[in-house]
């Protein structure tokens, strides 16, 4: 529908504006006439279809989670919902939500519900986000879900970071090595390859074969480097299809060694979102499909959808996330007791809990055993480059023709 900014004048004679969706202005008209407003001015306002044009930075999920904490103490203070988004907005230090924070704030004050007001930013707040704050003000409990919110948001963001911590030294090391090889091939080689063919005789077979690799690499570099780029953009392109992302998550939480790690962020996160939803009065089949699609997951995803038409039929959550292989027996048996006793909420929570405790673990065991493990594949890859480079000087007396 067309988005519409607008001016009006309520009965005490203050002027108010806002944006309101309507398919129509005379719609608009009649919606505004009945909440005893006379309109001043009306627009079509563009949608913004990206965050950031016309805006600098962008929303970090630590700006959430001081606008969740922040607001649920004001509104908890007894401030209306609208002074508390202007003084938040006043002090809001990131410019990308503050422009964010002031359209929402049009919009409350235009009329509109503040979940709706934040569903016309995806790009910020997530389904979650919204249908939480949704529930909470259905129930007359903002505060608390606001605050519940940002617990959330923080608990989620040291998941991130714990495991990003532990997958970006090795990437980081794994692109050193692979640009140091790079230039060995490329420019250290071939200086080599001109004092070896002054020397005649034949090379020992290690050295050939790098010679004839840098040859190679410096003939087709071009075509070497394209053919990167388009494998690249094809395989991400194949990711973007729902049967690409599924086998590729799929085989993900199998990898040897990071797989248990990312299976155990997954279990986590499914835990902890399905318990804060619960907990905030979000109907299970709702919550179940919020999940779903912020699980960034599609193995979790699927499993949640056999869940909910397991629910429909009339059954029971364990039996299908038991049967997708992702979630371990003590996960299942443990959801199991949760349905069984009517405290499903908690033990989730529960869950979650183990499970952070659990990456931890498992990131510390990571980057104290990738670390050596780098070390010796640098030291093969490496080390056997410059064997091979050297090995036709060791043998100095059989290549020198005399």
């Amino acid at each position: 529908m067309p988005l519409y900014r607008y001016k009006a004048k309520d009965s005490d004679g203050r002027t108010l504006s806002g944006t309101l969706e309507a398919e129509s202005e005379k719609s608009l008209v009649n919606l505004l006439r009945e909440k005893g407003l006379v309109i001043v001015g009306l627009t079509e306002e563009k949608r913004r279809t990206k965050l950031g044009k016309g805006r600098k930075g962008k929303v970090k999920a630590d700006d959430l989670v001081i606008f969740s904490r922040q607001l649920a103490t004001m509104v908890n203070a007894g401030l209306p919902l609208m002074q508390s988004l202007n003084v938040l907005n006043e002090q809001m230090e990131s410019k990308a939500f503050k422009a964010i924070g002031k359209e929402i704030e049009q919009e409350v004050e235009g009329g509109a519900n503040f979940s709706d007001a934040l569903a016309k930013h995806p790009q910020v707040f997530s389904r979650l986000f919204v249908n939480l704050v949704r529930a909470g003000e259905a129930s007359g409990m903002l505060d608390e879900i606001l605050d519940r919110v940002a617990s959330y948001l923080e608990a989620s963001t040291a998941l991130r970071r714990k495991v990003k911590s532990a997958l970006i030294y090795p990437a980081i090391i794994t692109v050193v090595a692979i640009l140091v090889v790079f230039f060995m091939v490329v420019v250290v080689v071939p200086s080599f390859e001109a004092i070896f063919s002054d020397f005649g005789g034949q090379l020992p077979l290690p050295t050939q074969i790098l010679i004839n690799i840098s040859k190679l690499a410096r003939k087709y570099i071009v075509f070497i480097l394209a053919g990167m780029g388009v494998a690249i953009y094809f395989f991400r392109r194949y990711l973007r299809t729902d049967a690409g992302r599924l086998k590729w998550d799929r085989l993900t939480l199998n990898l040897p060694v990071f797989g248990s790690l990312l299976r155990k962020v997954a279990i986590s996160k499914f835990s902890r979102t399905l318990s804060t939803l619960l907990k905030s009065g979000v109907p299970i089949l709702g919550s179940l499909e919020i999940v779903g699609k912020t699980a960034d997951n599609k193995v979790v995803e699927q499993a949640l959808n056999s869940v909910r038409s397991s629910i429909r039929e009339g059954e029971s959550i364990a039996g299908p996330l038991g049967e997708s292989g992702v979630f371990p027996p003590m996960v299942v048996r443990m959801i199991s007791v949760g349905e069984q006793t009517g405290a499903l909420e908690e033990m989730l929570g529960k869950i979650s809990d183990f499970y952070d405790e659990q990456v931890s673990a498992a990131v510390s065991g990571l980057t104290s055993m990738i670390e050596p493990l780098i070390i010796v594949f640098l030291g093969l890859v490496i080390g056997g480059i410059v064997l091979a480079i050297f090995l036709p000087i060791f043998k100095m007396g059989e290549l020198i023709q005399m």
